[in-house]
C-alpha cells in the first residue's frame, strides 16, 4: 500500500560491497517533525504544571519576594528574624569556600525567599480550600445574607489571576461522609411517600436496626477510606455501577447529543465531517495545554472539578470478564471512520501540523468515494461492543490479540475518538418532523447496533444531510462534561470555522496527502457467530426502546422565575404531576445532581419525589387551592438539591457502606433493600450555553436539541431535558415497548406535561401567571 511505502524512513540492502542504505528524507522530515510536536507538548505541560503548582500565586511572584528580601537587607533590616544567618551556618563547605561573605549572604537570602515564597503559596492555598469548603451561601435567601457569607466572597481575590483548566483541583475540599443518622433521617423521608404506614413501620425499624449494629462499623471504613482517598465515592463508583455491569452499554449506559434543531451549517457530509474533526481537535489542544477556563457554578466564580477532562480524548472502556478497564493514551494522531462496513484509519497531523478543516474534508471525501466492501466479517463487527460484555471479551482476548485483528483493533482503541460516516439522512424534516426527531434520537442511542464503537469515550456521527451528533459512553464522565464539549464543538464549527457559499470548508488543500488507511481484518468463523448473536441481542433491545423529542416553546425559564420558582423545581414538579396522571400514583424518582464542587466529585441522586410534591399533586388532583403547597413542594425541591450538591446526599453514602459490606463480607438486608429499589422515573437536566460562545438572542436558530439516554427501568421512564434559553425548553424521553404500562401512555403524559403545568400554576393564582397567556 502505498500510505505504508511513505511510512517507511529508510531501507537497506546486503551487496557483496557492503551495506547499501537509502535513505528517505521526506519520511524522516516527517519524523522529525513529528518528534518536534511531541516536544512541544511535552514542554508545555512542564510549563503548565509549574504555573498550577504555584497556583494561586504566579511563578513571577518569586521574584517579587526575593526583591522585597533584598531590599529590606540593603536597608540594614533582617525580614528574616535570624534565619538567614542561620542557614548561611549550613550552607555547603563548597559554597564558603568559593563565595564571598557577601555572596554567601546573598545565597541565603535567596533560599530563605524561596521558602517563604512555598510557604505563602501553601497558606494562600489553605485560606483557598477554607473558602470553597463552605456553602452555606447556598441555602441563604437573597437579601439575608449572614456576615459569614459576606466574608466568604473574598473568594472572589482568588479568582482575579486567569487559572488554566486544573488551577484549582488541588485547593478543592474532599467530599465528606455524611453523619448515618442523617443520611438514614433523610432516605425514611423520601420514602415516606412511596409506602403504607406497614411499609414504613417495616423500612423504620430495618434502618434503626442497621444503625445501632452494622452500620456504625461500616461508617468506620468509609470514614478511613475518605482520609486516605481523594474522593471516598468516585472510583467505587467508576468501577461497581458501569465497568462491572455485564450486560450491554448501548441503550443501557451509553447517551447521545444532538444537532442544532433549526439549521444545519452544511448539507455536504464530507464538509460538516471537516469542521466537526477540526473543532474537536481544537477543544483537545485547549484541554491538553489547559487553555479553557475551568467551569464555574452558574452566576458564581466557585470552580468545579476538571478532572473528567483528562480522559476525554484517546481513552477506550475495554472488555474483562468480571471487570472492564478505560484504558486512556497521552496522544493520538488521528481518529478511526466507519462508513459503508468499512474501517478507516485517517490522519489528522501531517509534518506536525493539524490538517486544515478542507483537507480534512478531502479526506473524508476519499472514504465516500471508496467503493471497495467490507472485508468478511468487517461490516457487522462493532455489534461485539453493543452486546453483553463477557462474550466481548472472550473474543477480543482470543482473537485480538495478535496478528491483524490486534493492529487494527488498536487503530480503533487509540484513536482520538471514533467517526461514523451514517449513509441515512436525520433530523426535522419532511412531512412529519415530531416523527423524524423521535428517529433522530433512536438513530444516535443505538444506529444500527453494528455502525457505532461504542466503547470508544464518545464516537461522532455525520448523517448523509449534514447532521451530526454524538454517542458518549458513561463511565469516564457525566452528560455536562461531554455537553461541555458538545457545545464547543458546535459553536466553533458555525461561527469560527465557518463554510464557502457552496458549502465546503474553509483552507486549502495539499492533494499529495496518503489515503486514508484501510484497516485490515483476519475475522475468524468464531468471531462472525459471536457477532451475529451479540447483534441479535443488541437488535433486541434497540428496537424496544422508544423515544420521543418534545421541543416546549410555550414558555421557559423566564416567565417561570416570574413566578419566583426555581425552573428546575417547576419542571420537576411537572414531572410528578405527569407520572401520577400517567400510572395513577407515585414513584421513586431519580435526578441526577453533581457534586464537582469537591475534588473528582461526579453526581449525587436528587430524590424529586418528596412528601410536600406528592401532598400538592394530590391537592391539585382534587380540586383544591394549593399556592402555598406548590411553594413548600418547591422549596423542598431546591433544598434537596443543595444538599445533594454539598455532600449531604442519601445515595452515595448508602452506596459506598454497601461496598464495604461487601468487602467484609456481612450482609445487611436494610441496604440489600435499599439497593435494590426501582427508579422508574429516571431524569437529568442537561445544562447548555456553559461556555457563552455566541447569543442565542442574536443567533435564536442555533438552538441546540441537547441529548437523552435510555430508560432505566423496564417499567419507567428515562426524561432528559434542557433549558434553552429564556422561552424553550426540550425534552428527550424513553421508555421500553415491552411494557404496555409506558408505552401507550407516553406521549399523553409527555405531551401534556406543561398543559398540566398550566394548570398547576393557575390554581396557585399568582398574578405572574397571567403574563404567560
Amino acid at each position: 500500500m502505498a500510505e505504508a511505502h511513505q511510512a517507511v524512513a529508510f531501507q537497506f540492502t546486503i551487496t557483496p560491497e557492503g551495506i547499501d542504505l537509502q535513505l528517505s528524507y521526506q519520511a524522516l522530515n516527517q519524523i522529525y517533525l513529528s518528534g518536534l510536536r511531541s516536544w512541544k507538548k511535552r514542554v508545555s505541560r512542564m510549563r503548565n504544571s509549574v504555573i498550577k503548582g504555584v497556583y494561586p500565586a504566579s511563578p513571577s511572584s518569586w521574584l517579587f519576594v526575593v526583591i522585597a528580601t533584598l531590599v529590606t537587607m540593603y536597608m540594614h533590616s533582617d525580614p528574616s528574624m535570624g534565619l538567614i544567618a542561620k542557614i548561611q551556618q549550613h550552607l555547603p563547605l563548597s559554597l564558603n569556600v568559593s563565595l564571598s561573605a557577601q555572596g554567601q549572604t546573598v545565597v541565603s537570602a535567596l533560599v530563605f525567599s524561596t521558602l517563604l515564597w512555598l510557604s505563602l503559596i501553601l497558606a494562600l492555598r489553605f485560606c483557598l480550600k477554607l473558602l470553597l469548603s463552605y456553602h452555606q451561601w447556598m441555602f441563604e435567601r437573597h437579601g439575608q445574607i449572614s456576615n459569614t457569607t459576606k466574608v466568604w466572597t473574598l473568594v472572589r481575590l482568588f479568582s482575579s489571576r486567569k487559572p488554566l483548566l486544573y488551577s484549582y483541583q488541588t485547593s478543592l475540599p474532599h467530599l465528606p461522609v455524611p453523619a448515618i443518622k442523617d443520611t438514614l433521617s433523610r432516605y425514611l423521608e423520601s420514602v415516606r411517600p412511596l409506602l403504607s404506614d406497614v411499609e414504613f413501620k417495616q423500612m423504620t425499624e430495618l434502618a434503626s436496626q442497621f444503625e445501632s449494629t452494622l452500620g456504625n462499623r461500616l461508617q468506620r471504613y468509609l470514614k478511613l477510606k475518605a482520609l486516605w482517598a481523594t474522593n471516598y465515592v468516585s472510583d467505587w463508583w467508576e468501577e461497581y455501577v458501569y465497568l462491572r455491569s455485564r450486560s450491554p452499554i448501548m441503550v443501557n449506559s451509553n447517551y447521545y447529543g444532538m444537532d442544532f434543531l433549526y439549521v444545519t451549517p452544511t448539507p455536504l457530509q464530507a464538509a460538516r465531517a471537516g469542521n466537526t474533526i477540526t473543532a474537536l481537535l481544537l477543544y483537545r489542544r485547549k484541554v491538553n495545554r489547559e487553555e479553557l477556563k475551568p467551569s464555574r457554578v452558574p452566576g458564581t466564580v466557585i470552580p468545579l472539578c476538571a478532572a473528567q477532562c483528562e480522559r476525554m480524548f484517546n481513552t477506550t472502556r475495554t472488555p474483562g470478564a468480571e471487570t472492564d478497564v478505560l484504558q486512556h493514551w497521552q496522544d493520538s494522531e488521528f481518529v478511526a471512520v466507519y462508513h459503508n462496513g468499512r474501517y478507516f484509519r485517517l490522519w489528522v497531523y501531517c509534518a506536525g501540523r493539524l490538517l486544515s478543516p478542507r483537507e480534512i474534508e478531502y479526506q473524508i471525501q476519499r472514504i465516500l468515494d471508496d467503493s471497495s466492501p467490507p472485508q468478511p466479517g468487517e461490516e457487522k463487527l462493532g455489534a461485539l461492543t453493543a452486546g453483553d460484555r463477557i462474550p466481548w471479551s472472550q473474543m477480543r482476548k482470543q482473537y485480538f490479540t495478535s496478528g491483524v485483528n490486534k493492529r487494527s483493533l488498536d487503530v480503533i482503541e487509540k484513536a482520538a475518538f471514533f467517526v461514523t460516516l451514517d449513509d441515512e439522512e436525520q433530523g426535522m424534516r419532511g412531512e412529519d418532523p415530531v416523527k423524524n426527531l423521535d428517529c433522530y434520537a433512536k438513530s444516535l442511542l443505538h444506529g444500527k447496533c453494528y455502525d457505532r464503537w461504542f466503547d470508544k469515550s464518545f464516537s461522532i456521527v455525520i448523517y448523509k444531510n449534514g447532521k451530526n451528533g454524538l454517542n458518549a459512553e458513561h463511565s469516564w464522565a457525566d452528560a455536562p462534561t461531554v455537553a461541555h464539549l458538545w457545545e464547543y464543538t458546535l459553536a466553533t464549527d458555525a461561527f469560527q470555522l465557518g463554510y464557502t457559499e457552496d458549502g465546503h470548508c474553509k483552507g486549502q488543500v495539499d492533494r499529495s496527502l496518503p489515503h486514508p488507511q484501510r484497516l485490515v481484518w483476519d475475522i475468524p468463523s468464531e468471531v462472525q457467530a459471536q457477532v451475529q448473536r451479540s447483534l441479535a441481542v443488541a437488535q433486541a433491545l434497540a428496537d424496544d426502546v422508544d423515544c420521543h423529542v418534545f421541543p416546549f416553546r410555550d414558555f421557559g425559564k423566564g416567565r417561570i422565575k416570574k413566578l419566583r420558582i426555581s425552573p428546575d423545581a417547576f419542571i420537576q414538579i411537572s414531572l410528578q404531576l405527569a407520572y401520577y396522571r400517567d400510572r395513577g400514583g407515585f414513584c421513586l424518582t431519580y435526578e441526577a445532581s453533581m457534586t464537582r464542587l469537591f475534588r473528582e466529585g461526579r453526581t449525587e441522586t436528587v430524590r424529586s419525589c418528596s412528601n410536600e410534591s406528592c401532598d400538592f399533586v394530590k391537592a391539585l388532583e382534587g380540586g383544591e387551592q394549593c399556592r402555598r403547597l406548590f411553594q413548600l413542594a418547591s422549596e423542598k425541591h431546591q433544598n434537596l438539591y443543595r444538599l445533594a450538591m454539598t455532600g449531604a446526599g442519601i445515595d452515595r453514602h448508602l452506596f459506598c457502606l454497601y461496598v464495604v459490606s461487601k468487602y467484609l463480607g456481612v450482609e445487611s438486608s436494610f441496604l440489600k433493600q435499599v439497593l435494590s429499589e426501582p427508579w422508574r422515573l429516571s431524569t437529568s437536566q442537561t445544562p447548555v450555553q456553559q461556555m457563552e460562545l455566541f447569543d442565542l438572542k442574536n443567533h435564536p436558530d442555533f438552538i441546540s436539541l441537547g441529548g437523552g439516554f435510555g430508560p432505566v427501568a423496564d417499567d419507567g421512564y428515562g426524561v432528559s431535558y434542557i433549558i434553552v434559553g429564556e422561552d424553550m425548553i426540550n425534552f428527550h424521553v424513553s421508555s421500553k415497548y415491552s411494557c404496555s404500562e409506558t408505552v401507550s401512555k407516553i406521549f399523553i403524559s409527555l405531551l401534556n406535561l406543561f398543559h398540566l403545568s398550566r394548570r398547576l400554576v393557575r390554581a396557585c393564582k399568582t398574578v405572574a401567571y397571567m403574563q404567560l397567556k
